[in-house]
Formats: C-alpha cells, sequence, structure tokens
C-alpha cells in the first residue's frame, strides 16, 4: 500500500474494532469473512478491504441492524467518545419484539387469589 492510499483509507475489520462495534479485531474480521456486513449495498467478504471517509456500512448487531456512514478513519482504539466521532448512526430506530404481559399489572407478588385467577383466565388445557 503506497503512503497517499494509507492516509486515505483503513482495513474494515481494524475500523469496525476502533470504532467499537466488535469487542475484538478477530470477531469484527469473521463478521467480514462471512459476508454479514455490506458497504455501499456490496456484500464484502475480505477484512482487508479498504476503507474510506463517505461510505456507508450496513451490518447486524445483537439482533439490530445497523447502518452507519464512515465520518473519519481511526489511528488507535481509545475511548468510546473517540470511537463515536468516527461514524454517523443511520440505524432506523430499534423496534421491542417482545410482546407486553397483558396479565400483568404492576401491583406486585402476586397472591394466591391472582394465581388462581391467572391460571383460570389462560387457554383450556389439552385433552
Amino acid at each position: 500500500m503506497s503512503g497517499d492510499a494509507a492516509a486515505t483509507s483503513q482495513r474494515l475489520d481494524q475500523w469496525l474494532w476502533h470504532a467499537r462495534f466488535f469487542k475484538s479485531r478477530s470477531l469484527a474480521t469473521r463478521a467480514v469473512t462471512s459476508g454479514h456486513v455490506r458497504i455501499d449495498g456490496e456484500r464484502v467478504l475480505k477484512a482487508s478491504h479498504a476503507l474510506r471517509p463517505g461510505m456507508t456500512l450496513t451490518f447486524q448487531q445483537a439482533r439490530q441492524s445497523r447502518v452507519v456512514r464512515v465520518e473519519a478513519l481511526a489511528t488507535r482504539r481509545g475511548p468510546a467518545s473517540e470511537a463515536q466521532a468516527l461514524y454517523t448512526d443511520l440505524s432506523p430506530p430499534a423496534r421491542n419484539d417482545d410482546p407486553p404481559n397483558p396479565r400483568y399489572e404492576g401491583k406486585g407478588r402476586p397472591t394466591g387469589k391472582d394465581r388462581r385467577n391467572a391460571r383460570l383466565s389462560g387457554p383450556p388445557p389439552l385433552e
């Protein structure tokens, strides 16, 4: 890699680790080589792919789809405040897939009567 290219680009797995999306660089490498990372809509399979500011990354993280625009390249893996300056988060808001519990009314520990009523109000047992 020439001196100019080194100043304007960075390895994809290294940037993902510097930006604190993955706890280790090997996890970032595994995500890229498994085909879970896209750059500007194109699937990338090489962890050494050159990443430049202005590119858009799409990947899954903790059952959430992340879309980030690269704003700057990293020189080190610093604190979270430095890492957040490396990108702009374009991700859609997270959905809550957990259904609400219709039986729980927030009254504290259920009494024996509450447990019997909950048991009787549920679906009938299969026979």
